[in-house]
């Protein structure tokens, strides 16, 4: 299984930086099938070939994520995409 394991930092407070996590979350499940819920300060997420958390503090978002085999190959890809998702909603 492949990893990733992404921090943004951020200047958002904990309540903007959960709405974003729930608009990214709503995408996820649109284009992946993801279900997912808060668990404290972390939305854990899966999916066919996918679990992991987005994590918000009040100074960064931390994105880890397990790909199964068949997602494995796309890493490169996913982790492009979720940096630029951080950047559009965090920069």
């Amino acid at each position: 299984m492949a990893k990733i394991d992404i921090r943004r930092e951020h200047g958002k407070s904990i309540a903007e930086a959960r709405a974003v996590v729930d608009k990214v979350a709503e995408r996820m499940a649109e284009k992946f099938g993801t279900k997912g819920a808060w668990q404290g300060d972390a939305y854990a997420f899966s999916g066919s070939g996918v679990k992991g958390a987005i994590t918000v503090s009040d100074h960064d978002v931390h994105v880890g994520a397990e790909l199964g085999m068949l997602l494995s190959a796309f890493k490169g890809k996913i982790e492009e995409e979720i940096r630029g998702k951080l950047d559009q909603y965090f920069a």
